[in-house]
């Protein structure tokens, strides 16, 4: 994949999925800007991969603030003119049942795994409009196409970032602007490392792999959502689950 003079935004790139996705964009040539809340982690994160002779920055942001996204946009934008690539990865959930959520939890929810991706690409995606197009992927998950137990509203934010990404691909689309989305089954995160053991167990069981996925596996199918092999392809969903989700 040549990703060579394009510049991409990868958020919540400083662990798990998002740094993997950084790492294999700025790999294929693309510059990449190093989003993420963490600030230490996300300077190490953009600091590993010029050391491995690839482009990148850090750049601070918290999807959930609408004042830091306006900045982080303002700042991306002045330093490359246009953001060719975006992939929004940042996400957050924890398993609890529904009936013991607080109305706090929900809407911390729905900030991060909904609205943030959101508020960043509408700041973001009208100078590729002007440019002529761009590409832009969506990390939900398979909880967002199926459900998950103990995951009601991060199921339900999720599928509302699924639907996004379609109404926003028939917009995108008499712009050049491909809009896709890439849904991981349990992966190898330090979100995952958090689930209790026996649940741990019970997951990679139900997967026919027998084992969690890779942020590695994941950031290739961002990949090619990224890249001209997929040019004639927008509004997909594409589950990297191991096959636990065999359903349309």
């Amino acid at each position: 994949m040549n990703l060579e003079n394009k510049t991409a935004v990868v958020t919540g790139s400083a662990s798990g999925i998002g740094k993997a996705t950084a790492k294999l964009l700025a790999a294929n040539g693309a510059h990449v800007f190093v989003a993420d809340i963490n600030e230490q982690a996300g300077a190490a994160v953009a600091s590993e991969i010029k050391a491995a002779g690839h482009k990148a920055e850090f750049l601070a942001l918290d999807v959930t603030d609408v004042a830091s996204i306006a900045r982080f946009a303002e700042q991306a934008l002045k330093s490359t003119g246009r953001v060719d690539i975006l992939v929004n990865v940042a996400g957050w959930g924890r398993t609890e049942p529904f009936v013991k959520n607080t109305p706090e939890f929900w809407d911390k929810l729905m900030a991060i795994n909904l609205m943030g991706p959101i508020r960043l690409t509408r700041a973001l995606i009208q100078p590729m409009y002007d440019a002529g197009g761009g590409k832009i992927v969506n990390v939900s998950s398979d909880a967002g196409r199926v459900g998950s137990l103990g995951e009601t509203v991060y199921s339900a934010a999720k599928g509302g970032l699924i639907a996004f990404t379609k109404g926003l691909a028939r917009e995108g689309a008499r712009f050049n602007v491909n809009v896709n989305c890439v849904c991981p089954g349990p992966t190898d995160t330090p979100l995952m490392a958090a689930v209790p053991e026996k649940v741990h167990e019970a997951i990679v069981k139900a997967i026919p792999f027998r084992r969690l996925g890779k942020p590695e596996e994941v950031a290739e199918a961002i990949l090619f959502f990224s890249g001209s092999g997929s040019n004639f392809v927008t509004g997909q969903v594409l589950s990297v689950s191991g096959g636990l989700t065999m359903v349309g």
